[in-house]
């Protein structure tokens, strides 16, 4: 099943700047050849749901690998049956009724 899924995980324990922690997650969705796009307070990702689940649970791993004794993560997701819809189908869908 397809899914398009919002993370933003919070490392706890390590300092006020996380920067560092996300772009570790990046590599990590990179790595996972998942389809994702940073924003201000997340990452949007879109793939197969147990990939994109494993590219989550290896997120956490890499960053608790580099010392954040503590996360946090905020997840939003939907997925669909009745056809296919990617991250950009969704965004051109609202751009076209607001022009």
């Amino acid at each position: 099943m397809k899914v398009i899924l919002d993370l933003c995980i919070v490392p706890l324990g390590v300092g006020v700047s996380v920067s560092k922690y996300v772009a570790a997650c990046q590599k990590v969705l990179e790595k996972h050849g998942l389809t994702h796009r940073l924003h201000a307070y997340g990452t949007n990702i879109e793939g197969e749901w147990d990939e994109v689940m494993a590219a989550v649970k290896q997120c956490h791993l890499e960053v608790h690998g580099m010392g954040a004794p503590r996360i946090t993560t905020t997840i939003k997701l939907g997925t669909r049956t009745d056809r296919q819809q990617s991250m950009d189908d969704k965004i051109a869908s609202v751009v076209a009724k607001s022009a």
